[in-house]
């Protein structure tokens, strides 16, 4: 850190003792009074990031030394289910679609840059499990970039809503400062103002994003206000920042489907899995019960301590050492007790059988019951007797999975509206470009956005193809839409596919006719009717 730097911090701390500077001090973001979020809500979702994280508590058990305990040996459903729900509703084969062909070009390459079709699906596994997210795209050095956020750092400003246009977003960093971790923890508040008059006599509403920088060398609470510039990674950041032009928020937020049970007035939405913790908890423990039988199950007998003694005398006489017999002494098989030497009774195998049919058939039934919690076909997680199905009955038995899904990209779509719509006011606001010119001049009103997300194994490929096709021979799709729409292809590959086709359907010429399709009935060739020499031959050998 630089003298200026900590003489800076120096006056700010005096300054606050003094009076001169306000400075505020959080035990935690939610006590800001600004959020309206309960603090219960983060408990809930705190809960669920340790099961998603697989952190649980460890298991107690009894042995003849006493009390102990040992990691749960656990199935990470919980993620299972967020990924495979974030795979079926978004990859990389989606796209993004406006009606405006400038912002189209531009909205590409920011996508592309920032990764987005890849990260989009990866952010969204976080989301899903934990309810709500955001993604809050910004300028740097002339490139907009994306920031993504999960539930745990999404903070909305207003409760009893599902329409979240006011949020703070929350960012950590840690730090070593004279070998003692500090926290850094920065609020980003975007608020909407009350209408005002500008000097052309439009109506607008002030858009204020506000910067606040908490320090803490606990990392169980926020700790108090310092400068922005305290750190690097902040230093060029304005406290405050006002747009007054703007029409939708410069950020993206997302929640799940559905009424959030355990908080009727928040705004957040619940976890893929919070209502069916209780089913998590019976898988856990029935695999876990499986496993620890497996580790305790192995083969042991007991014998006789003396069997397992090296035997260099027998009958008063010496042995050879070449026949000396003895066990093993890493074997754990043989497990000896005090008994008499010749007690055979003693060996016994205490081998035991493994509960397997058991554990398979509690495993199928808590299985089930979380596909019906969750709202999904049955076989998602268990086995089927099926066996290889075709699309059409893919789509059939997988009706209530196709359900929950289109509940879902439902509220990722309109995730999807609102980060195009922060994008194009980013790129239409001059005064966050070096060259004081904004990149874009639309109207952001007319915009249409149309997401594709390539329904993949819930559509028929067959059945759309013949649909398609039907539509081609009674005039009413194109060819080349035709190309486009189900082989996949660009719209110069499918002008040259037109175009090959068209070669190869057009007439040949006349003597390439002739010479490739002789008549029959009488036609001439160019030899005329002298036969050949093979054919002289072909008669005379008859």
């Amino acid at each position: 850190m630089s003298f200026m730097r900590k003489l800076k911090r120096l006056m700010h701390k005096g300054g606050v003792k003094l009076g001169l500077i306000k400075a505020n001090s959080l035990r935690a973001i939610t006590d800001d009074p600004r959020i309206k979020v309960p603090a219960e809500e983060y408990d809930r979702i705190r809960t669920t990031k340790r099961y998603y994280q697989d952190n649980l508590p460890k298991v107690e058990y009894w042995t003849i030394s006493g009390q102990k305990k040992r990691t749960l040996n656990s199935i990470n459903m919980i993620k299972q289910v967020s990924q495979q729900m974030a795979t079926l509703m978004f990859n990389e084969q989606c796209s993004i679609k406006v009606n405006d062909q400038a912002l189209q070009s531009q909205l590409d390459e920011i996508l592309k840059n920032n990764n987005f079709y890849l990260d989009a699906e990866m952010n969204l596994d976080p989301w899903i499990a934990f309810g709500a997210g955001a993604v809050r795209p910004y300028v740097q050095h002339d490139q907009i970039k994306l920031s993504w956020a999960n539930a745990l750092d999404v903070y909305p400003l207003e409760a009893n809503t599902t329409n979240v246009d006011q949020i703070a977003l929350s960012r950590r960093i840690q730090k070593a400062e004279n070998d003692t971790a500090v926290y850094y923890t920065l609020l980003e508040f975007h608020e909407w103002g009350n209408y005002q008059q500008d000097d052309q006599g439009n109506l607008y509403r002030p858009y204020t994003i506000t910067n606040e920088l908490y320090r803490s060398t606990d990392p169980n609470i926020v700790g108090d206000q310092v400068p922005l510039d305290s750190i690097d990674e902040y230093a060029d950041l304005q406290e405050q920042t006002v747009f007054q032009h703007l029409k939708k928020s410069l950020f993206a937020f997302y929640r799940n489907p559905g009424a959030n049970n355990k908080n009727l007035v928040s705004p957040l939405g619940m976890g893929i899995c919070d209502n069916c913790r209780a089913t998590l908890d019976d898988i856990n423990r029935v695999h876990d019960g499986f496993a620890w039988d497996v580790k305790t199950g192995y083969r042991r007998v007991t014998v006789p301590r003396s069997w397992l003694r090296r035997q260099s005398n027998m009958n008063g006489k010496p042995v050879p050492e070449d026949a000396q017999m003895y066990w093993d002494p890493e074997d754990a098989v043989f497990v000896p007790i005090n008994a008499r030497t010749d007690d055979t009774s003693a060996f016994k195998d205490l081998a035991i059988e493994i509960r397997v049919d058991q554990y398979q058939g509690a495993m199928d039934f808590f299985l089930k019951e979380l596909e019906n919690e969750l709202h999904l076909s049955e076989g998602t997680f268990t086995t089927t007797p099926q066996g290889v199905q075709t699309a059409t009955e893919v789509v059939t038995n997988n009706s209530k999975t196709y359900q929950t899904r289109s509940s879902y990209l439902t509220m990722f779509e309109k995730t999807i509206d609102q980060l195009v719509y922060a994008i194009a006011e980013l790129l239409a606001t001059p005064e966050l470009w070096s060259d004081g010119k904004p990149r874009w001049n639309g109207d952001i009103d007319s915009l249409v956005i149309t997401p594709d997300f390539n329904d993949g194994v819930f559509v028929d490929q067959e059945a759309k193809r013949a649909s398609d096709l039907q539509a081609v021979q009674a005039g009413i799709l194109p060819k080349k839409q035709f190309l486009i729409r189900n082989y996949n292809l660009s719209e110069q590959e499918a002008d040259e596919w037109l175009k090959q086709v068209q070669d190869e359907l057009s007439p040949t010429e006349p003597d390439q006719e002739m010479s490739m399709f002789p008549s029959e009935g009488g036609g001439v060739s160019e030899q005329g009717d002298k036969p050949s020499a093979d054919a002289a031959t072909s008669g005379q050998t008859r």
